[in-house]
């Protein structure tokens, strides 16, 4: 019997989401509010301004209790191509196939260096019981903190929300738009 009630399970339910709506995520642990930051590339930056930008984000950490941070790697993996690859030029005998393989690898390299940086930032917000009326202007006080403290933010849409899901489940950077439900973009409307 459980096994039966397990295959009923929606995806939304195994991950333990109860709605999906246009800014948040409500889950029986509360909602979860999320804010993307676009990363700084402080490899360029002097020691004195990187201790600057920890020195930011510790401030905004210190005055939001309920803040939870993630970090996704929104860039796509080629590790398996590289080494499908490998194992093909190895093989090969033809000299000029050999080639080929060899610049594929090479493009999978430049590839993979130019996607380096494709990192994405969130700041979480998780809510529990907020009245509602309270909500909007606890997220506007938040965001105006990072930006206060310089770090580029937005709160995320449903779409972003989506986008974030199926990086962090399925790796998949790819894809434009998510659908709600399976084989959504193939239904016909009448209006």
């Amino acid at each position: 019997m459980k096994q039966n009630e397990k295959q009923k399970q929606s995806t939304r339910d195994l991950m333990g989401i109860n709605e999906i709506t246009d800014y948040s995520i409500k889950t029986p642990a509360g909602e979860l509010i999320y804010f993307i930051i676009r990363p700084t590339n402080i490899s360029v930056l002097s020691d004195t301004s990187v201790s600057a930008r920890i020195y930011a984000l510790m401030t905004v950490l210190k005055g939001i209790a309920e803040i939870e941070m993630l970090c996704l790697n929104s860039k796509e993996n080629f590790d398996d191509n590289k080494q499908y690859l490998k194992k093909r030029i190895e093989d090969e005998t033809n000299p000029v196939i050999q080639k080929l393989l060899q610049q594929d690898s090479s493009n999978l390299d430049r590839m993979q260096v130019q996607m380096a940086t494709a990192r994405e930032f969130l700041i979480i917000i998780r809510l529990k019981n907020e009245k509602e009326a309270d909500i909007f202007s606890y997220l506007s006080r938040i965001e105006k903190s990072l930006k206060d403290q310089g770090f580029t933010t937005r709160r995320s849409d449903n779409a972003d929300i989506k986008r974030l899901l199926g990086v962090y489940y399925e790796q998949n950077v790819t894809t434009e738009k998510y659908e709600d439900y399976d084989g959504e973009r193939w239904i016909v409307r009448e209006h």
